[in-house]
């Protein structure tokens, strides 16, 4: 039983969370959910003792409800972050083992809101750099520092092409992504892009092949990882 007289909401209330977890169980209601969001999940990613108390109720509401699966999903992707909350964390990992399942038959079905559940599916896997940088593919951008020159280096994946990028007194030099082939991929690389191509999504799946693929450095002309160099400077450090 959640004692919501101790779980302060990211605006410092404590009654207001469950009297919106009740309305939107009762009816679908898009107010109740607007307000439940900002309450749970504060601007600069921050988190409460509300927002892990929610968690389980959301997770139960997740297989009909595209509202609790978006919400449940952005809580955990700011999972890792300084939120003071990590015994209330874990006292959610029965709900979290659920919530893997229910992302999983959902995403199966190849359903219109399939980049926020596989990315809610990311931080359910404590892929949390993942999780929080992946848009779609449509023009991702991320950056990255040349392990070799140390220039920093822009990696863009999308519809406007896939190639790394330096800008060189004032000349934009780019170099073209080498996709990693499905056979050549491994560890989270492999898991994600699996169940990508599993699901019909080709656009996720050759974005994931270019972001676990090599990039050549503009400047150096040394070849890089580009999954590793992001991975080994955004994945957090887990207490």
């Amino acid at each position: 039983m959640v004692d919501w007289a101790q779980m302060r909401d990211c605006r410092f209330d404590v009654d207001r969370v469950p009297e919106l977890l009740e309305r939107v169980e009762r009816q679908d209601e898009h107010e109740a959910w607007k307000e439940l969001g900002w309450r749970l999940v504060l601007e600069h990613d921050l988190l409460s003792p509300a927002s892990f108390a929610a968690l389980p109720r959301l997770v139960r509401l997740a297989p009909r409800s595209a509202e609790a699966r978006g919400l449940a999903g952005k809580i955990l992707e700011r999972a890792a972050g300084r939120h003071g909350c990590d015994g209330l964390l874990a006292d959610c990992a029965d709900a979290i083992r659920e919530f893997r399942e229910v992302l999983d038959g959902h995403l199966r079905s190849r359903p219109a809101d399939y980049l926020v559940s596989f990315r809610a599916l990311l931080a359910v896997e404590e892929e949390y750099h993942w999780a929080n940088a992946l848009e779609g593919f449509t023009d991702d951008i991320i950056g990255v520092d040349c392990p070799h020159c140390g220039v920093g280096v822009t990696i863009a994946i999308g519809g406007f092409g896939c190639y790394s990028q330096v800008w060189d007194g004032g000349e934009e030099i780019r170099r073209d992504l080498r996709p990693a082939a499905a056979e050549e991929l491994t560890g989270a690389g492999r898991w994600m892009h699996e169940i990508t191509v599993r699901d019909g999504q080709e656009v996720l799946a050759s974005g994931i092949a270019n972001l676990f693929g090599k990039a050549e450095c503009p400047r150096c002309a040394s070849v890089f990882a580009v999954a590793d160099e992001y991975t080994s400077a955004n994945r957090p450090v887990m207490r």
